[in-house]
């Protein structure tokens, strides 16, 4: 895959997809390059309509699996993988796990060389059952319980992230008298970069992080070298999600080489690691941008250089942190319809899934691109609202989306670019149940995550 352009690949396949289907369909349902591009690398248009993920039929996957359905690409998510280790060779790629994680997740990044970052206890312990090297694991949250940190202490976590002062206290008494555990401080570069306010956290009004600005983070940094147990190792920041340009990051770059400095000057410690964090945009629809790793991998690194050398400091060595950027385009999320309904001049399509396994939408306000699958329809497309099958208003998974005029219920719709941040925010709202994940690769399917039953959620309630 191209240093240049993690998505080049990707396109270049979709293009040809669409052109061998092209001859052969040129009914208003066809596929076009465009609307490919948003789809794993693999996808190709079939039969009657349908689509293959990695020559795995969406039709039968739903047949054999049932709807509401995740399919993941392992292919693709590799080949993400490999894209950003050649694009950063001397950098830490570390694979943000809030994202998506399952144990066959964690064991696709391992075996690609790249490390694990993790918010909680409970994502610590998926991935060293999956046997992922702790070493290589970084635990940050802007509030982790007692157990986070303990867990990661007798784990054996390379790195912790601190991000409050209470923390650094807490943490270095957990810390065994004749260790040291290597911690990172997170800053607030004051930088606003992302999609959307609620994803925006490089900012002085948000949850997370020390300000630079107001000295806290200054302050912190004096806590932790007095704290024998702790081992300051490098800056941390993430200054949002969904960022398509490289200029916030070489902002950041330049303002944590500053405090890089004051570190030297003030007490003399020359820190080696940098963390800039990941937040790397994707894109949801047909032609919206997406980050360049190519340019961001020239452009942070250049800036590195040429501020370490003006500073007179040694170069760190780099960590980033993408999570979506590998797994979200891996991902196709597939629903059954239920019901088809016109309300005051609008046509609200109902599917069996809904804000349960995508609250993203009525988070931020997402907007997809579902498809119709599993027949081909020549009515010409028209505006709907796709919604799910919720008791809330809010809830609808695609406003606006244009899908064949005659859509009806039983049809199959597929949602491209839903590998990130589905499952791993999905809820048990109306006892629903969240869907199953299944691994697609070279014609076969497997199941990763088994569908939740009411079984599941029963067990929980044990009071009567």
């Amino acid at each position: 895959m191209s240093v240049t352009s993690i998505s080049s690949a990707q396109d270049r396949a979709s293009a040809s997809a669409s052109a061998s289907d092209s001859d052969s369909d040129s009914t208003p349902s066809a596929y076009t390059s465009v609307e490919l591009s948003i789809w794993p690398a693999s996808a190709r248009p079939a039969a009657e309509g349908d689509v293959t993920v990695a020559d795995v039929s969406l039709t039968e996957a739903a047949d054999r699996f049932g709807t509401p359905l995740y399919v993941l690409d392992e292919g693709e998510v590799r080949d993400r993988c490999r894209a950003y280790r050649t694009a950063f060779p001397d950098a830490d790629v570390v694979y943000a796990a809030k994202a998506f994680l399952c144990r066959a997740m964690a064991r696709w990044v391992e075996s690609e060389g790249l490390g694990l970052d993790v918010c909680s206890a409970g994502e610590l312990g998926l991935a060293i059952t999956a046997g992922f090297p702790a070493e290589r694991i970084v635990l940050h949250g802007n509030a982790k319980s007692p157990e986070d940190l303990y867990t990661a202490v007798r784990l054996g976590v390379g790195r912790i992230v601190l991000d409050s002062t209470p923390e650094i206290a807490r943490l270095a008494e957990i810390v065994p008298p004749s260790d040291r555990q290597q911690v990172m401080i997170r800053v607030v570069p004051g930088i606003a970069a992302g999609g959307h306010a609620k994803i925006r956290t490089g900012t002085e009004d948000q949850k997370f992080g020390l300000s630079i600005t107001d000295g806290s983070a200054q302050h912190a940094i004096a806590r932790i070298l007095a704290q024998p147990r702790l081992e300051l190792v490098g800056l941390h920041c993430h200054i949002g999600s969904q960022i398509t340009s490289v200029k916030p990051y070489v902002a950041a770059v330049r303002r944590l080489i500053g405090l890089m400095t004051q570190v030297r000057d003030h007490h003399g410690l020359e820190l080696p690691q940098l963390n800039i964090g990941g937040g790397h945009g994707i894109a949801y629809r047909p032609g919206q941008d997406r980050l360049d790793i190519g340019a961001l991998a020239r452009r942070v690194h250049a800036e590195l250089k040429d501020g370490c050398a003006h500073a007179k400091l040694p170069v760190p060595r780099l960590t980033i942190e993408p999570g979506r950027a590998l797994v979200g385009s891996a991902g196709v999320a597939v629903y059954r319809v239920l019901t088809v309904k016109q309300t005051a001049g609008r046509t609200f399509v109902a599917v069996d899934g809904g804000m349960s396994d995508n609250p993203r939408p009525a988070l931020y306000g997402v907007r997809y691109a579902p498809r119709l699958i599993g027949r081909r329809s020549m009515a010409q497309p028209c505006p709907v609202t796709v919604v799910g099958r919720h008791c809330e208003a809010g809830d609808v998974l695609a406003d606006e989306a244009l899908l064949p005029g005659d859509v009806r219920p039983g049809d199959l719709l597929a949602v491209p670019t839903a590998g990130a941040y589905h499952l791993s925010m999905a809820s048990g709202y109306n006892l629903i149940g969240r869907p199953p994940v299944i691994a697609v690769r070279g014609g076969s399917a497997r199941m990763l995550v088994r569908r939740e039953s009411l079984d599941d959620m029963s067990r929980r309630d044990i009071g009567l």
